[in-house]
């Protein structure tokens, strides 16, 4: 299966994501697209074998849909917020993959800017260099903030050396009902296995994926080291301090991907 290309135009089927489905007994996991997520999510999405993005739900703008919170390389709590000027053209209803960047050449100076400033000075800064432009060439092709957004997770993914694949839930068969369409979201692309992290643990129904067959996988991260502001922070952080290789062993390492990981190898029978 030819991998998937990172930086595709939102619109296009053609090597944004596969027609054919991942194979069995891989774990999946479910996120919206978030501008640079922050280090648990990325750590999330690197565990598992496919992302589905969540792109037809409704945009939040107190989310990390279209914002991250970078934090000074030298000084973690020394943080600021970098956002894309979104137009809901639907006003609150309007769901993440129809939200419209507003000033695209503005964003792309300020995102430019800011990565630029906090992390230039980063002895691993060109490992995201040109992922990052490559991010930032996206406001020439696309006024949708959730393709921006997709791309910079797909970038910082890259650079770690994912190999997984990425899906669209828009474009999935699904029934109503948060827990069932979940659940339906993973069956229909083969997995064995939802990674599914805190939040996602306190509200979840297990019944739909007990019915599908689908081993609920718990993901956490650590509360100390560079976990310690993992649920806060962009990934951009980690990722220059500690560099690609380095942060990519550091989520390996994880507890909860070590288990979802035997989780799912157990569960395919």
């Amino acid at each position: 299966m030819p991998p998937t290309n990172p930086f595709s135009a939102p619109d296009s089927t053609a090597g944004s994501w596969s027609a054919d489905r991942p194979r069995p007994g891989r774990l999946c996991a479910i996120h919206q697209p978030n501008l640079f997520p922050r280090l648990a999510t990325l750590a999330k999405l690197f565990t598992a074998d496919c992302w589905i993005v969540l792109d037809d739900v409704q945009f939040a703008r107190r989310d990390y849909q279209h914002r991250a919170r970078l934090a000074a390389l030298d000084d973690i709590e020394q943080r600021r917020w970098l956002s894309i000027s979104t137009h809901l053209p639907r006003g609150r209803s309007t769901p993440i993959r129809d939200a419209l960047v507003v000033e695209p050449d503005r964003c792309r100076r300020r995102i430019a800017g800011m990565v630029g400033q906090h992390y230039r000075s980063s002895p691993h800064w060109a490992a995201l260099r040109d992922p990052l432009d490559a991010v930032l060439d996206l406001f020439d092709v696309t006024d949708r903030t959730a393709a921006i957004a997709e791309a910079s997770a797909r970038a910082l993914l890259n650079v770690l050396g994912w190999n997984g694949e990425i899906l669209r839930s828009s474009r999935l068969p699904a029934r109503p009902g948060r827990s069932q369409r979940l659940a339906d979201l993973a069956s229909a692309t083969g997995a064995r296995a939802y990674l599914c992290g805190t939040g996602g643990m306190r509200y979840l129904d297990p019944v739909p994926f007990l019915a599908a067959d689908i081993t609920i996988a718990p993901f956490r991260t650590p509360a100390e080291g560079i976990w310690q502001a993992g649920r806060e922070i962009s990934a951009l952080w980690a990722l220059m301090r500690l560099g690609p290789r380095a942060l990519s062993e550091e989520t390996e390492r994880l507890p909860a991907a070590t288990a979802a990981r035997a989780g799912s190898l157990s569960g395919q029978g």
